[in-house]
């Protein structure tokens, strides 16, 4: 089967799991406040459904266009925009009848059970698999600096002490510290054996993304391929795994980041000449990078892994952490949306889709699946009419003020919140289709 369709089956089922959960998140306080649903959809029924089956007073069913779910709730203005129940009398299975407490649990129900839901994944990934780091010691080569990294002071083979006077558990976390948190100080020790705490300037983490250096520190590697892409200039030039480059050009070649400076400065990106071992026997060979600067091999690592296992105990402790960690760093770069080269960059369906692994992984799948239900309980709860957080924002008005925003406020608000929506989708998705067209 290809990736494509991989990729594909994977983000429906984590969506369809993710979905449903949502909105049994909604359906449960719904249902112990006596509030009457009329349905519960996995999937959008625009005009016709692939399944449904009223049981008491639900209709639950399967719809054909897979951007969401939805229950509808009774006395309630959402996006089936239903005037007409809404202009008869309350009744007191409806919401509009509800104390705005109970309203209020029951539009917070589907965020919560994500945020929940990714957190419970987290702990039973770690429970299952553990983790994997890579310590100091686990690195004896160090680091490859990005040359605009060694104004402040670092230099290529350093190792990674401590950052903010913390040790670190995995030091291959470091680009992701720096561009996603408030790192001030990293300790190194130098290749001469000399320690220095480095201070980092304010806002490394925006000069990073507006320089689009977003990994200054690279492993020190030996230049031993250890896969190759497909149909890529590496694979057409007869390169294989465990090949060692020798000299791109000419040029003795040592270390991973030598041959990846050596192929992105290269001035014509035509017909670059590589020398590599096989087998003890020098041979050459020539290769073409595409637009990236890539020929599509990647190297074989050479520093350790190490795997650690945790007790049931341990694993909620660590799952919690690293649930709120993955939260914290979502809405730290969320900035970045609101920036030209931010917006560029967002993503639908397609970008959500090529954060699966094009191989089945179950341990890949359900880490996955916890970040996207950790960024849908974040993105539902923007205060957006249309979204959780817009009727959240009413109903805090309501307990605040003591009275409702009137029906008609709530109808305009509601159509405005939803064609925002749908113009973000539309945009997302616009730009999916871009990268794939034009990205190549």
């Amino acid at each position: 089967m290809s990736p494509f369709f991989i990729k594909a089956i994977q983000l429906l089922l984590s969506l369809s799991i993710l979905i449903v959960l949502h909105e049994l998140g909604h359906f449960i306080p719904a249902k112990l406040f006596k509030t009457r649903v009329e349905k519960f959809y996995l999937f959008f029924d625009v005009k016709f459904s692939l399944f449904k089956k009223k049981i008491g007073e639900t209709v639950y069913g399967i719809g054909w266009l897979p951007l969401g779910g939805y229950v509808k709730i009774a006395g309630m203005i959402d996006e089936s925009m239903d005037k007409e129940q809404m202009a008869g009398p309350p009744q007191p299975w409806e919401f509009r009848s509800k104390p705005a407490w109970q309203r209020l649990i029951i539009m917070l129900g589907g965020v919560t059970v994500n945020i929940i839901l990714g957190f419970l994944i987290y702990m039973a990934i770690i429970f299952t698999w553990g983790t994997n780091h890579v310590s100091f010691d686990d690195m004896p080569n160090g680091f490859a600096i990005e040359d605009s990294f060694k104004k402040f002071g670092f230099e290529d083979g350093d190792r990674i002490m401590a950052i903010n006077g913390k040790k670190m558990e995995d030091v291959i976390d470091v680009n992701h510290h720096l561009f996603m948190r408030d790192v001030q100080t990293i300790t190194v020790l130098h290749q001469s054996g000399n320690q220095q705490t480095i201070d980092i300037p304010e806002g490394i983490g925006t000069t990073m993304f507006e320089s689009g250096i977003l990994r200054p520190f690279t492993p020190i590697t030996e230049p031993i391929l250890d896969s190759i892409v497909p149909e890529m200039s590496a694979y057409t030039a007869g390169l294989k795994k465990g090949d060692k480059i020798t000299t791109v050009n000419g040029t003795p070649i040592k270390h991973w980041h030598e041959f990846k400076k050596a192929i992105h400065t290269d001035d014509t990106k035509k017909s670059i000449s590589l020398s590599y071992i096989r087998n003890g026997e020098t041979k050459t060979t020539s290769v073409t990078p595409n637009d990236e600067g890539l020929i599509g091999v990647n190297v074989k690592t050479s520093y350790n892994v190490q795997q650690r296992k945790y007790s049931l105990g341990e694993s909620i402790t660590k799952g919690f952490d690293f649930g709120y960690w993955t939260l914290h760093d979502y809405i730290a770069q969320f900035k970045y949306v609101f920036t030209k080269k931010g917006a560029s960059q967002v993503g639908g369906f397609g970008a959500i889709g090529n954060l699966f692994p094009d191989a089945w992984n179950w341990r890949a799948f359900w880490g996955t699946t916890a970040f996207i239900s950790i960024i849908l309980a974040f993105m539902n709860i923007l205060p957006i009419p249309a979204l959780d957080g817009g009727h959240v924002m009413f109903l805090l008005y309501e307990i605040i003020a003591g009275k409702k925003p009137n029906d008609k406020f709530m109808e305009y608000a509601q159509l405005a919140g939803f064609i925002l929506l749908i113009t973000l989708l539309l945009f997302a998705n616009g730009n999916d289709i871009y990268r794939a067209i034009f990205d190549k």
